[in-house]
């Protein structure tokens, strides 16, 4: 095993919903309201609150398939399943999408800190700066990180507040017709919003750490809706303060609206903004570290994951020094990311909760 499942590793139900917010609300609450408002105008916070709804659903079906082996985390029931051999695959499968969320969440962090804060820095500084801290929770395992998340989501609750600043200088007629265009718009977009909700399927590991398990299903919901509440209410903001045309006109639309607020003491108010929200997708980038690490390590039969997270930093330090992706890069990063992501927080959970309850049927009842 990676790591073993002592009471040191437990998680308390608030850490286990806050890890999952972390892990969903990181690059797309930057982006998400002109993402949407490209699909189907003002109407776009429509198709976010349906994506939460199908993130609900695929979630609560990830917590019954872990319920029935309560003490595994994925990595021990695809080979209990499907074999040794075959399950050792699927799993490095599950691994190398994790590592590829993670490798777009840093290098998009990264690419961000360039724009907004240090445009001089070089890549591999930054990812120096990121990698340090990075390591030194994503080597302790699942408590820890619960931990983190906990604090971070404490710390950050001033942002919404200030978001809602530039409400002030709004116009609410902006949101007027609702639903103008109709309803097939609204249900195109909601696959936009898949990537933003992405986060909710590392319950796959979580769940054996959790100490309320019969709260499981609640936490994710929970969790799931906060992040969703996240999302419409960041969209409506934008709506509200940018005309229909011009909000998809920026790249970040949410650090766009920031620019407008301005203090006598103090110009660039964003750039403030932006260097307490790395703590958010740090939140986002270190538990998919983890996880991809872990499940490299389960299948190389590893007594700790440590090794394989050393190696995998260090991997991380020497792509930035020989490689800087530019913002279309790092935009192919987040369609593979989404497309893999649809499949494996939507599909796979759903074929593989029909191939457990097959198998158990199979078995006349028995227990699969």
């Amino acid at each position: 095993m990676a790591m073993t499942r002592i009471p040191q590793n437990e998680i308390t139900i608030f850490q286990y919903v806050f890890f999952i917010v972390g892990a969903q609300i990181g690059i797309g609450i930057l982006s998400l309201p002109a993402d949407v408002a490209k699909g189907s105008g003002t109407d776009g916070w429509i198709a976010i609150i349906f994506g939460g709804g199908i993130s609900m659903i695929a979630s609560v079906i990830i917590v019954s398939i872990m319920e029935k082996h309560p003490e595994d985390t994925i990595f021990d029931l695809l080979p209990r399943y499907f074999g040794k051999w075959f399950g050792k695959l699927l799993s490095l499968l599950f691994s190398l999408y994790a590592a590829l969320a993670a490798t777009t969440v840093v290098f998009t962090s990264i690419h961000l800190v360039q724009a907004w804060i240090l445009p001089q820095t070089s890549n591999y500084w930054i990812m120096i700066l990121f990698m340090i801290p990075g390591f030194l929770a994503a080597r302790q395992g699942v408590r820890i990180l619960g931990r983190y998340a906990e604090i971070v989501f404490y710390m950050t609750l001033w942002m919404p507040l200030l978001i809602a600043v530039p409400l002030k200088d709004g116009h609410l007629l902006h949101l007027l017709p609702v639903i103008k265009e109709g309803w097939l718009p609204i249900i195109k977009t909601v696959k936009k919003t898949i990537l933003s909700f992405l986060g909710f399927e590392l319950a796959f590991l979580l769940y054996p750490y959790v100490k309320e398990k019969q709260l499981a299903k609640k936490g994710i919901i929970i969790a799931n809706g906060i992040s969703m509440v996240a999302f419409v209410f960041v969209t409506l903001v934008g709506f509200v303060f940018y005309s229909p045309d011009e909000i998809t006109q920026y790249v970040w639309p949410t650090l766009s609206l920031l620019k407008t607020i301005e203090f006598p003491f103090m110009e660039r108010f964003e750039i403030i903004f932006l260097a307490a929200y790395l703590f958010v997708l740090s939140t986002t980038g270190i538990p998919y570290i983890f996880t991809a690490v872990f499940g490299i390590a389960h299948v190389l039969e590893q007594s700790d994951h440590v090794r394989v997270l050393v190696i995998g930093v260090g991997l991380y330090i020497i792509v930035a020094f020989l490689y800087t992706p530019t913002f279309d890069h790092l935009q192919t990063f987040s369609e593979w990311w989404g497309k893999i992501g649809m499949v494996v927080g939507y599909f796979f959970p759903v074929g593989l909760w029909l191939y457990m309850k097959i198998l158990q049927w199979l078995r006349r009842g028995k227990p699969a």
